[in-house]
């Protein structure tokens, strides 16, 4: 790869990483306040839960898998006999995984998204009606989703000497389990 390509991909993944802090500030910012959960009187009433930081911060994740796998567990019931049909066919308002099967679409969302950030489905979702997008993190999370894509299938291809023939990034890689991305190494 030129010199030229090298710098110019170097300054794209940047401006991403610094999009990627940026936007999950702003969703934090939104999302409290000195650590504290403020409501959005944007959302309906429905839809409130507790956001950000003490969301995640909160010293029984238990509860929050265990309300996760019950919306997971509630829907599957919903879609019996189409859980191997592709997720764009069952579910309305799906704009990425449409041809993934339904119950790994859930998967990717309890597992992959969910745990990432440490957050109940309602972060993103007005409980029972899934394909709403009155929840802005949805959309913010539809971002990123476009922002690791391009970081995966562009920016990291081009980086030579990276271990590994297929090195990615996912939610994990910043979010550790936060709503706030890890912009500094822990303390310890």
């Amino acid at each position: 790869m030129n010199k030229t390509l090298r710098r110019w991909t170097f300054m794209a993944s940047l401006v991403l990483a610094s999009v990627c802090a940026t936007a999950a500030m702003s969703i934090w910012a939104i999302g409290t306040h000195s650590g504290k959960s403020v409501p959005r009187t944007s959302k309906p009433a429905s839809a409130m839960v507790q956001h950000g930081a003490s969301e995640s911060d909160s010293p029984d994740l238990t509860a929050i898998k265990q309300f996760n796998a019950q919306q997971a567990g509630a829907i599957l019931k919903q879609i019996a006999g189409k859980e191997d049909q592709p997720a764009g066919d069952v579910f309305k308002n799906v704009k990425f995984f449409k041809a993934v099967p339904a119950v790994r679409l859930l998967k990717i969302m309890e597992l992959g998204y969910a745990t990432s950030l440490g957050v109940k489905c309602t972060h993103c979702h007005v409980t029972d009606d899934w394909a709403s997008d009155a929840v802005p993190e949805k959309q913010i999370a539809r971002d990123m989703i476009s922002m690791v894509q391009t970081i995966n299938n562009s920016l990291l291809k081009n980086i030579n000497n990276l271990k590994g023939p297929d090195p990615i990034v996912n939610c994990t890689t910043c979010h550790r389990g936060q709503v706030k991305p890890a912009l500094n190494m822990p303390n310890k």
